[in-house]
């Protein structure tokens, strides 16, 4: 069984919880593991809301720049993409873009974004697009189906 769907979104807040909702019904319908649901759910809010955050600046027109939401489902993988036209992130030693994890402050109200996504997921890269720029995180994680899946690759 194979899934994929892709979203181009304005960098708004109210984008983050339609893209969630998506992947969330999706994996529902396809019979995956509420606990693995959630989790991805979670790490792509984390995701799309960094996009929204710091993914660029306005359009021509005066509206905000859109990012991008891409999602797999393949056999027992889901691959989850992220991508905005912002700055990127900061390029690491090594001529590599990584950035690091940092310690957050109990108290802050922001920061914890890649770290919640890194716990969530099995595989991340964090990076930037080629070119002209912007941010692409992107996660994997193995999938557990329930038992009554009804599109459970046999």
């Amino acid at each position: 069984m194979s899934i994929w769907w892709s979203l181009h979104l304005r960098r708004d807040a109210a984008s983050v919880p339609l893209a969630r909702r998506l992947l969330l019904g999706t994996m529902e319908t396809a019979g995956v593991d509420p606990d693995i649901s959630y989790d991805l759910s979670v790490a792509l809010s984390e995701a799309c809301a960094n996009a929204v955050e710091h993914g660029g600046g306005t359009a021509r027109g005066g509206t905000a720049e859109a990012y991008r939401v891409t999602a797999y489902l393949d056999g027992e993988k889901c691959r989850i993409e992220v991508a905005d036209a912002g700055p990127g992130f900061p390029a690491a030693t090594g001529g590599r873009s990584r950035p690091p994890a940092r310690p957050v402050p109990s108290d802050a109200e922001h920061g914890r974004g890649l770290c919640l996504i890194r716990e969530l997921a099995d595989h991340v890269h964090i990076g930037n697009k080629p070119g002209r720029g912007g941010a692409v995180v992107s996660f994997d994680k193995i999938l557990k189906w329930r038992e009554d899946a009804p599109l459970v690759a046999v």
